[in-house]
This record gives C-alpha cells, structure tokens and sequence, in this order.
C-alpha cells in the first residue's frame, strides 16, 4: 500500500475513533486510533514517522480540525446553546456554530451527524432528561416525593443558564414541524421511558390510577410547563401574591395526586 493511501486509512481511522468517542482526534490515545486502523501502536508510531503532529496534520488536511484543545463537542454543544438562548432555533446553523465553536464544519459533521444531532445534544445537555434520568435510577419510596422532585427538576432546567428551554418550546409552538420538532423526536422515547419507570412502580402497586402513559404524563407536566412558560409573564404583574419556586412545587404535587391518585 502506498504512503498516500496508508496516511488515508490513519485519517479514517483516527476520525472513527474520535467519532465514537465523541472527542476531538487530538484527545484519543494513539493506542485506540491503532486499534481502529487494525495495527499495532508501534507500527502506527513508524508509520508516523514516529511523530503524532504527522497524523494531526493529515487530519487538517482532510478538512477536520484535529483538536488539542476543548473536545469539538463540548464546544459545540456550548455555542449552539448560546445561540439558542441568544436568538432562537433559527440562529443555529452548523456554519454559525462552528464560527462561534472555533472548530471546522467539516469536525462538527464527524461528531454530531448534522444539525438534528447537535440540536439533540444541545436538549440532553439543558433539559431535565438527565436529572429525571437519575432520579428514576434511584426513586424516593413516596409517590408524593417523586412527583416534587421531578417538578423540582423541570423547574431547575427551565431556569438553567443560557436559557434554552425557553427557545426550544417557542419553536415547538410556531413551527410543529420546525427543527425543534425534528430534533426532539429522538429525546422524547427516553423522556417517556424514563417517566415510565418514575410512575409504573406505583400504577402496580395501586397508588396510580391505571390510565395510559401519556395522559399521566400530561397530566403531570401539562400544568407545571404552563407555569414556567407563563411564570416570566406574571412575576411583574403578581410580584410576592405569586408563590415562590419551592412551593409552586408543593402546590402542583398535591393537584397531581388529587387527579390520579387512587382512593385509599
């Protein structure tokens, strides 16, 4: 095999390796980017010249920043948040991201796949979908716990800096088919997966009543998302009559549970 075409096949394999582990090329152990090329590390290393700054310039070459020093996907998750919160979903092209990221257009196609992908990555990122994640690994015995500590959740991310939340459902309610949209449809099976296992528990145990799935889920976040969507609106209007975070979500809990919970 030539040189040129050796160099090739490093260049791919670094960049799948990369991919895989959603870091830049510069952060993955030459030992992993050898595995992927299906060759020793010392004979990646000879390849090289015995210099790695060989591979991170084949790989500049080809059009991929190489990386060295945030992940690309840290930083582009990052901007693309910020230009969310800044300017809405319609801000967010992969070529603004990658101007504000410092990383090249052709890197962010490597790690996310697209604009969905970074979108997605960008709701994982600033939604509740983790925290609700790790509450369901570990759940409060209580119904009435659990309910709190997922409104206490949702409420958290709306809240979260760069505020992009906020964004996302303006877009979702004026464009139902607009990126938003797109983008959500791969967040919302683990949103329901992991609000199934929040409230199956206590549907068995005769806690909840037995109603399907996305009714309890409406049920449960149709009202706390109207409050926090309106909640910026009615603080200036309400000042102190309107009830502060913690109670807000004492006050929804016990509404939940009035609407499915099932007679003692």
């Amino acid at each position: 095999m030539h040189g040129h075409e050796q160099m090739q096949d490093l260049v791919a394999a670094a960049l799948a390796a990369a991919r895989e582990r959603g870091r830049d090329v510069a952060d993955v152990p030459l030992t992993a980017i050898a595995a992927a090329a299906g060759v020793s590390r010392s004979t990646l290393l000879r390849r090289l010249g015995g210099s790695r700054s060989t591979l991170d310039e084949a790989v500049r070459r080809a059009g991929v920043d190489p990386g060295g020093r945030r992940p690309v996907r840290e930083r582009a998750i990052e901007a693309a948040a910020r230009l969310v919160a800044e300017r809405g979903l319609g801000a967010v092209t992969l070529d603004a991201v990658a101007e504000r990221a410092a990383c090249s257009l052709p890197s962010l196609h490597t790690v996310f796949e697209g604009r969905d992908g970074l979108l997605g990555a960008v709701y994982e990122r600033h939604g509740p979908l983790i925290d609700l994640e790790a509450l369901a690994a570990d759940p409060p015995e209580r119904l009435e716990d659990t309910v709190r500590s997922l409104y206490l959740a949702v409420i958290t991310a709306f809240d979260r800096e760069p505020r992009v939340l906020p964004a996302i459902f303006a877009d979702l309610f004026s464009r139902p088919d607009g990126p938003a949209a797109h983008a959500m449809r791969a967040y919302l099976p683990r949103l329901f997966d992991t609000l199934d296992r929040l409230l199956l528990p206590h549907v068995e145990a005769g806690r909840i009543r037995p109603l399907p799935l996305p009714i309890l889920v409406h049920l449960l976040l149709g009202p706390i998302l109207t409050h926090i969507l309106l909640r910026p609106v009615l603080e200036p209007i309400l000042g102190a009559d309107l009830p502060p975070v913690n109670e807000v979500c004492a006050l929804f809990t016990e509404a939940y549970l009035r609407a499915v919970a099932q007679p003692e």
